[in-house]
């Protein structure tokens, strides 16, 4: 595998992420996007469609989307294919990282975040700017911890898990499988699969209440 980067996705977070690898000496051999004039275009080089492996040079990869959904389409995609093993993780030079910590393949750490002792950061995750993973934190495939965002220690996420801008998470809170915890939420207490949750302290949304 070379040296350098092919970012999955050409937008918002692409740019981010693409930024991120520069700063840290990684090349972008670049990009693939259904999107010809994706904004990531204006820097790197389209090579051809989102999920065309065959187009990307024998780089390493990274998804760039923000979006959980189509990460886990291409996750999917990625795991009937040799590109599988070809996922890299990019930290940005300004985050803090724990040698105790162990962070899996395809992950994307960000400017300013922090991940601390013991923690356990699967394949995949977005560990977005300035948020905080703190110790014997778990957090599961495809999780995405946005900017600003706090998990208090020990506490646990599950796989394809949104935890939004700014929110606080308790220590030793479990939060389940596909969940959204809101911007701003403080999360008290545990979480279930697939559940919504907003406010302080965070509650079930009123639509899934009924």
């Amino acid at each position: 595998m070379g040296h350098g980067i092919v970012l999955i996705g050409g937008g918002g977070h692409a740019l981010v992420v693409a930024e991120a690898a520069r700063l840290a000496s990684v090349q972008i051999a670049g990009f693939l996007d259904d999107d010809a004039a994706a904004p990531l275009a204006s820097d790197a080089q389209r090579l051809g469609a989102l999920t065309d492996w065959s187009a990307a040079p024998a780089c390493g990869l990274i998804i760039a989307l923000g979006d959980l959904a189509r990460r886990r389409a291409v996750i999917a995609r990625a795991a009937g294919s040799g590109a599988a093993e070809h996922f890299a993780t990019i930290t940005h030079p300004s985050a803090i990282v724990s040698p105790g910590a162990k962070v899996g393949r395809g992950v994307f750490i960000g400017p300013g975040a922090i991940i601390n002792p013991r923690a356990r950061i699967a394949d995949h995750a977005i560990i977005n700017s300035g948020a905080i993973v703190e110790h014997d934190c778990d957090l599961g495939e495809n999780t995405h911890i946005a900017p600003g965002a706090i998990l208090g220690g020990a506490a646990a996420v599950g796989p394809n898990t949104l935890i939004g801008l700014g929110s606080r998470v308790l220590p030793r809170i479990r939060i389940g499988a596909g969940c959204t915890i809101g911007a701003g939420a403080v999360v008290t207490r545990d979480v279930p699969d697939g559940a919504t949750v907003v406010g302080v302290p965070a509650r079930r949304a009123a639509d899934e209440r009924g």
